[in-house]
């Protein structure tokens, strides 16, 4: 019996080379390393080819960017943010995630949470870059996002202080519905971002349900009592110079630096009270203090530096929880500094400093803000948010705006936008809750305060 041999294609096709071909080689080359570093190279190259530096306006803005740089260093950096830094490492150490979670996280009562997230945030006076790392402190302990987005806001917007400028110098119609518009914006905003991310939220709290009861090391009435020197010192140091002199604010500001060294003082106690600090270090700091403040009392900055610089030793020469206190303020400020320094220095050039111009000429802003459109307040609340106000700041700059043809409307929405938000302001949240939440919270400020704008200025019409 014959075998029989099968003729039929195979399925699988064996490719071979032509004779006389060569295999090809592999690349060396790994672009996907290559184009991003590339690509920053080459952008690098065009934007110094083509530098401007012929054009007065193009150096005229380098220069106030610059400038709002050292202003912003000058006036804000060791007076605000440094305190604020100290004051969001002790929310990190001293605050238990319980206590946090139990009045502001995802699961508590909204009416308890955001009444004490709005309130908390109305007793400081501070711009809206020296709330952030207080914000970032009560965020990272476990607070949840709508109440968390209520302090933020609330911080540079429901200032008191701010508030009766504004119905001094500006009107009291302007005043009251700045006020009433900062407490329902804090809440409102908040809200609406928990309901935007609430399958986040639902996550958040249903995670701190399996959390163990952590344990207190120090009575509520002590933690509250150092916080309440810290907050004494940021706002007594912080505190501005009113307009018109006489009465109770110049009172205040003639002893500005009294109060901030007794607040001070009071915070040095209760670390030798409580925080194993040796009683010879406070002494020590307390002369080296006293001594620039006595001989060179017309510099106050100098002391309130050496001040800090004692602060920071008594910290970091004592074992255990001061230790971890400037461990938590250390990580906060080297997030944040950075952040801040780019976003003041573009928001330098392209805006200047107050009563100052950058790229953008400040008449082609004065005269998209007149009268009550639509357009004039989306502008108003637009610009508001990108540019800088330092507390207090935004009260003489609306005055020469409306001097030039501001609208009304345009006006009450560039206060409310203004000091809740700004170019730095925005690069340090988005560092903190990420991109969307934080394309959310601005979002969410323009819209309310276009709004706001335009139902003001049309009753100012009437």
């Amino acid at each position: 019996m014959s075998e029989t041999l099968s003729t039929a294609p195979s399925d699988k096709t064996v490719e071979t080379p032509l004779a006389g071909a060569e295999p090809e080689e592999p690349s060396l080359i790994d672009w996907a390393t290559i184009w991003k570093p590339l690509a920053w190279i080459v952008g690098g190259f065009l934007l110094f080819f083509f530098l401007p530096v012929d054009s007065t306006r193009f150096t005229g803005s380098v220069i106030e960017s610059l400038a709002l740089a050292k202003w912003y260093a000058q006036e804000h950096v060791l007076l605000c943010l440094v305190p604020a830094f100290f004051i969001a490492g002790g929310v990190a150490v001293f605050v238990s995630q319980g206590s946090v979670m139990k009045y502001l996280g995802a699961g508590a009562s909204k009416v308890l949470s955001y009444g004490v997230a709005s309130v908390s945030g109305s007793v400081l006076a501070v711009c809206s870059c020296t709330v952030l790392p207080l914000f970032a402190g009560i965020w990272k302990r476990g607070a949840g996002l709508g109440p968390a987005i209520a302090f933020l806001y609330s911080g540079p917007a429901i200032n008191v202080l701010a508030i009766i400028l504004t119905a001094r110098i500006l009107g009291p119609e302007i005043g009251a519905a700045r006020a009433v518009g900062a407490v329902l914006f804090s809440v409102v905003i908040g809200l609406f971002m928990h309901l935007l991310f609430r399958k986040e939220e639902a996550a958040k709290a249903a995670s701190a349900i399996h959390m163990p009861t952590p344990e207190v090391e120090r009575p509520l009435w002590q933690t509250t009592l150092l916080f309440v020197a810290m907050i004494g010192l940021l706002v007594s140091a912080t505190w501005g110079r009113p307009e018109q002199a006489g009465g109770l604010w110049s009172a205040v500001f003639a002893a500005k630096w009294l109060m901030a060294g007794g607040f001070a003082f009071l915070l040095g106690v209760l670390m030798v009270r409580w925080m194993r600090v040796k009683v010879y270090k406070l002494v020590i700091a307390a002369v080296a203090v006293l001594i620039p403040a006595l001989m060179a009392p017309q510099y106050p900055l100098i002391a309130f530096s050496v001040g800090l610089i004692a602060f920071t030793t008594l910290l970091t020469t004592t074992r255990g929880e001061t230790e971890s206190w400037f461990t938590a303020s250390w990580d906060f400020a080297k997030q944040i500094m950075p952040l801040l320094l780019a976003g003041v220095l573009v928001a330098g050039l392209l805006l200047g400093r107050p009563g100052s111009e950058g790229l953008i000429p400040s008449q082609w802003i004065s005269g998209l803000v007149g009268g009550n459109s639509f357009w004039a307040n989306l502008f108003a609340s637009v610009v508001g948010a990108f540019m800088y106000f330092a507390t207090l700041t935004e009260v003489p700059i609306l005055q020469g705006l409306i001097g030039a043809g501001m609208g009304q409307g345009p006006a009450l929405a560039l206060l409310l936008a203004g000091p809740a938000l700004s170019l730095p302001n925005m690069l340090v949240i988005r560092s903190v809750l990420g991109t969307k939440k934080t394309v959310a919270f601005v979002a969410l400020v323009v819209v309310m305060a276009t709004i706001s704008g335009l139902i003001f200025g049309s009753l100012m019409a009437v």
